[in-house]
């Protein structure tokens, strides 16, 4: 009875095994990616190795094995890619994947070594490497400031043009200095000089006219005064 118990315990803990853990770890391509991975370390008896390997924990060692440490240095590293930046004697031996890539994605295995039988700590980790999101914010803003340029340049040209028809007709003689852009501009400056000379004696009729009645009048009281002293 006792052996079959026996038996029956050494089954049960052979096909079980360690007890294992799995966690999710998620990135993006191009960043440094840290898979978590820690160990109890009470002395410096219980410093350990430990091994990474890209795939579930088999029931010992590590399958595809990428990175191996005494716990004191790092004896065996599959590609610099691989690095254990953590204090390893304090019992960080958290796995960093450097410029990570979408094939790093998968299961990876924190396996360490611990005293006894089927005592070694086992810890699944999925790692997800996603592509890095694409901002278009600067994109928009870029094209906001070209646009803006041009419209600025319509105002001020708007605001030019509406100064133009404000300018009035007399003010011809005060513009006519100005260089001419053509034979027609000039004729036109003429014409409008010479329609200036013209219309100033025009101006002067009304008096003359009021003085030359005022003299009419006088005139024709002084003949009636010397009529009738002659009388």
């Amino acid at each position: 009875m006792l052996s079959y118990i026996c038996l029956n315990w050494a089954l049960l803990v052979l096909f079980t095994g360690s007890t294992v853990s799995e966690l999710v770890v998620i990135g993006e391509v191009g960043q440094d990616v840290t898979v978590p991975c820690h160990y109890s370390v009470r002395s410096r008896n219980a410093i350990t190795s430990m091994c990474w390997g890209r795939d579930r924990c088999p029931n010992s060692k590590c399958s595809r094995p990428i990175i191996w440490t005494d716990g004191w240095r790092v004896t065996e590293q599959h590609s610099s890619r691989y690095q254990l930046k953590g204090d390893l004697q304090s019992g960080d031996v958290s796995l960093t994947i450097v410029n990570a890539r979408e094939a790093d994605s998968g299961i990876y295995c924190c396996r360490v070594e611990l005293p006894g039988w089927f005592n070694d700590q086992l810890i699944n980790q999925k790692v997800v490497v996603k592509k890095a999101r694409i901002s278009t914010a600067s994109p928009h803003t870029y094209t906001s400031e070209q646009t803006s340029a041009p419209g600025s340049t319509s105002d001020s040209s708007s605001a030019v043009t509406r100064t133009w028809p404000s300018a009035s007709a007399s003010e011809a003689p005060q513009t006519a200095s100005t260089p001419c852009s053509g034979p027609s501009d000039c004729l036109d400056v003429a014409a409008n000089l010479q329609n200036t000379s013209v219309s100033l004696p025009s101006q002067q009729h009304p008096e003359r006219g009021l003085y030359i009645g005022i003299g009419s009048c006088a005139a024709l009281l002084l003949i009636l005064i010397l009529a009738l002293f002659l009388t």
